[in-house]
């Protein structure tokens, strides 16, 4: 009896270790800003290799991605992720599909013509840590203080949803994503994180994934994400943004003022294309004050943070051999089209 008993047990515990718990994830068809969707496939015997991740499905008529008559979407895996908390868990980054087997409308990553993995990107994003029951920031100073005391600041009446934002960037770690840093912004309860990848769409995938864990983490706390790039209206407070840095193999080596300048030309004629992918409400945060370009305009300079695009001064250091800032787009942009546009306009330079 005994031995039967321990034999199913062990046969149990075997049963269970073989057992995966893949999480699918992708992007809805909400506009004008999507959200994260995911869900858990259970899989036996998981290789943890991308390859091992199979095809899956969901009902695109509950993510305004198909008509309830013809609702199947498909979920193709394009990256994969230890889960930081679940064991033997793993995130999927996903491509939606058509039935057939087509990008669908919804697909930013579809758009990005980097299969060489020429550009490289450093998306610096901006949040609010959001208080559901106040409504506000969390932290948020009842007398107003002026921002600026908050930024990169330290200490209880400054720094506000550090425990959360220290433990996101170790999950982001666990994870394999390549976080370059965080740090507190200009306002209470406003943090940035940065993250750095060599191909447009591997950033576009860390960028995502690593969204997700900051939104799945804010359950933990009881804190939402606020992506909104102006979440305190008309005030006097900083909004949010998703600066892009990028680079190509002649951005990296060229060496030449002449090139750099004509590349940003390049973005001069195409500024509603690009507003257009920038982040939905930006026309709130890009007014020309508080570190921005109006949105009706375009600029460039060396280290010039009120400008559309800046030249750090360390590429012009490094004798015009480095990379550009587009400081354009808003925190809730999608990195994947935003990548998209900037790859499609630096090309169309052709230097």
């Amino acid at each position: 009896m005994a031995r039967n008993f321990i034999f199913t047990a062990l046969t149990k515990k075997l049963i269970y270790m073989s057992k995966s718990k893949l999480e699918y994830i992708w992007l809805d068809g909400y506009l004008p800003t999507a959200n994260l969707r995911g869900k858990t496939k259970i899989v036996s015997d998981f290789g943890g290799k991308l390859e091992d991740c199979p095809l899956w499905s969901f009902d695109g008529s509950s993510t305004q991605q198909a008509e309830g008559s013809s609702s199947d979407c498909l979920l193709k895996p394009v990256a994969l992720f230890p889960d930081p908390d679940r064991k033997d868990g793993y995130l999927v980054m996903t491509e939606v599909l058509n039935a057939d087997g087509t990008p669908h409308v919804s697909n930013g990553r579809a758009t990005i013509d980097d299969d060489d993995n020429d550009f490289w990107f450093g998306f610096e994003q901006e949040y609010f840590l959001w208080d559901p029951e106040t409504n506000l920031p969390v932290g948020f100073p009842k007398d107003q203080t002026p921002q600026g005391q908050f930024y990169c600041s330290a200490g209880a009446k400054n720094a506000f949803g550090r425990e959360m934002v220290e433990e996101h960037l170790d999950q982001c770690l666990e994870a394999g994503i390549n976080v370059e840093g965080i740090n507190g912004e200009v306002a209470a309860g406003q943090w940035e994180y940065q993250c750095f990848s060599k191909g447009a769409k591997e950033a576009g995938d860390q960028m995502w994934i690593s969204r997700y864990l900051l939104e799945r983490l804010g359950e933990k706390y009881g804190l939402a994400i606020n992506w909104h790039p102006k979440p305190l209206g008309a005030t006097d407070w900083n909004g949010s943004g998703m600066h892009a840095n990028f680079s190509n193999e002649t951005l990296r080596t060229c060496g030449s003022k002449e090139t750099y300048e004509k590349i940003c030309e390049a973005f001069r004629p195409v500024v509603d294309e690009h507003i257009a992918v920038y982040g939905a409400d930006n026309d709130q945060r890009l007014t020309g004050d508080h570190e921005t370009q109006s949105i009706t305009e375009f600029s460039f300079g060396v280290s010039d943070r009120g400008a559309s695009i800046r030249i750090p001064i360390m590429t012009v250091e490094q004798g015009w051999k480095g990379w550009l800032e587009d400081r354009r787009p808003a925190s809730n942009g999608d990195p994947y089209k935003i990548a998209g546009i900037i790859i499609k306009t630096v090309k169309s330079a052709k230097v």
